[in-house]
């Protein structure tokens, strides 16, 4: 019996592959954010677009990359917590104090600045390379304080004047700070200049890391000194009062 006696057949146009997703029928969409635009900008706007186009019925879902930047959402603060908060105790417990590493948590900020003024000239954006540089920056701008913070606290343990101890510690240190820092930051300068294949995530890492070190190493040097002679003396006031009162 032929197919014609028992129903029509008409020509028709339809996509040669129906994806599925969750058993649904779905459809792809792949995007990317601008140049001065971050990928939690671009993720906004497509959600905002996406609620305002979609008739009722229809939903969507993030998958692949985006899928994970939502589902880590603000982790990354937590991590930045989690960092600082790592070198603040490792340090009180070397110096046996839970205000002295003050003066070197302080110097973190300081390296911020440098990097948020480096990232804002050339209009780069706050990705996770520049996340994981920050990261990165926290250990390298402590170190430059912890080399004056120290040498400090020996100086005042030998008797000196706090300002007189915390002069001689920068001045003695100053060298091995620079040394070390320009070091760093010749180090990473083939990321800063990086082109081809992924010089853009490369870039973001370098400047990020090397501007943050640049301001790390020349503010350090004149705050962390301050820092440590407001606090040291804070300390030295309380205890007085301490045994004052037993």
């Amino acid at each position: 019996m032929p197919i014609g006696a028992l129903t029509d057949i008409k020509p028709s146009q339809g996509p040669t592959v129906i994806s599925l997703y969750n058993l649904f029928p779905s459809a792809t969409i792949n995007g990317a954010p601008s140049a001065n635009s971050s990928s939690g900008q671009a993720l906004a706007t497509m959600e905002s677009a996406a609620q305002k186009v979609l008739t009722p019925g229809m939903n969507f879902e993030w998958t692949a990359l985006a899928y994970q930047e939502n589902l880590v959402g603000s982790s990354a603060y937590f991590i930045f917590a989690l960092a600082i908060f790592l070198v603040y105790f490792a340090l009180a417990g070397q110096y046996e104090s839970w205000i002295t590493p003050a003066a070197v948590i302080l110097a973190v900020p300081l390296a911020l600045l440098g990097t948020v003024a480096a990232l804002r000239s050339v209009g780069l954006a706050n990705n996770i390379y520049v996340q994981i540089g920050l990261v990165l920056l926290i250990a390298l701008s402590a170190k430059n304080a912890i080399l004056i913070v120290e040498m400090a606290r020996e100086g005042r343990a030998a008797g000196k004047d706090i300002t007189d101890a915390v002069v001689h510690a920068s001045k003695v240190r100053f060298r091995p700070i620079m040394m070390t820092s320009f070091t760093f930051i010749l180090g990473v300068l083939p990321l800063v200049l990086a082109s081809g294949a992924g010089a853009a995530a490369r870039r973001s890492l370098g400047i990020a890391v090397a501007s943050g070190m640049l301001a790390s190493t020349c503010l350090a040097v004149l705050f962390v000194p301050a820092f440590f002679v407001v606090l040291q003396r804070w300390i030295e006031r309380k205890n007085v009062a301490a045994v004052k009162t037993k």
